[in-house]
């Protein structure tokens, strides 16, 4: 590592990149989500010691069906998550999806003389943890005399506290975001040193 350079450590919220990689018309794997955080970096002047990424495994679990009363079963599986934590610097913070029932599926409008299906629904997950898991590290990574910089990718108002705390102890805050059709909240460029956009092209 060259004097003088910025050491970093880069925090990615897998639901949201999730989200704006799609939107975008990437295929969100373990391979784009590493190019993704790579390209956050400016290499000329910031050292990454750790990438972390934080995301849920899929539900697993029975639930019944709207309509028919019938029994799903949901299996799930975190391969992906523990070969994305051997990766280069990589390290992987769980959450929990938690199934929160069934909503109509977009573009379906009911009427009085429509008999509804269960394929007319689509289940219903909400995550829960991870926004406190990026707090928490962004609040531990505050107090570690080795770290410079946070580089924060998310979308989430709710980190804006943690933001401001490392901020107050000297360390510098920088927002990444993917491409240029998502607009990040402006709480989140108000609570940051910098900002910075992944254009699409850099991914491909």
């Amino acid at each position: 590592m060259a004097t003088g350079m910025l050491k970093s450590v880069v925090l990615l919220d897998g639901g949201n990149l999730r989200k704006s990689a799609q939107e975008i018309g990437f295929q969100y794997n373990n391979d784009f989500v590493e190019r993704f955080a790579w390209s956050c970096i400016d290499h000329d002047r910031e050292h990454v010691l750790r990438i972390l990424y934080y995301d849920c495994p899929p539900f697993a679990g029975e639930v019944t069906l709207p309509i028919s009363g019938e029994r799903r079963v949901f299996e799930s599986g975190d391969g992906w998550l523990r070969e994305l934590a051997q990766r280069e610097r990589f390290a992987v913070r769980r959450g929990i999806l938690k199934f929160r029932g069934f909503r109509l599926r977009r573009g379906i409008t009911p009427t009085p003389s429509q008999t509804l299906a269960d394929e007319d629904f689509a289940p219903d997950f909400e995550q829960k943890g991870v926004d406190v898991r990026i707090a928490l590290d962004i609040a531990s990574y505050s107090h570690l005399p080795g770290i410079d910089q946070i580089i924060l990718a998310s979308q989430d108002t709710d980190l804006v506290p943690a933001m401001k705390y490392a901020r107050r102890l000297g360390k510098q805050m920088v927002v990444a975001s993917l491409g240029n059709m998502r607009r990040l909240p402006p709480e989140l460029y108000e609570h940051s040193d910098d900002s910075r956009t992944i254009l699409p092209d850099r991914l491909r």
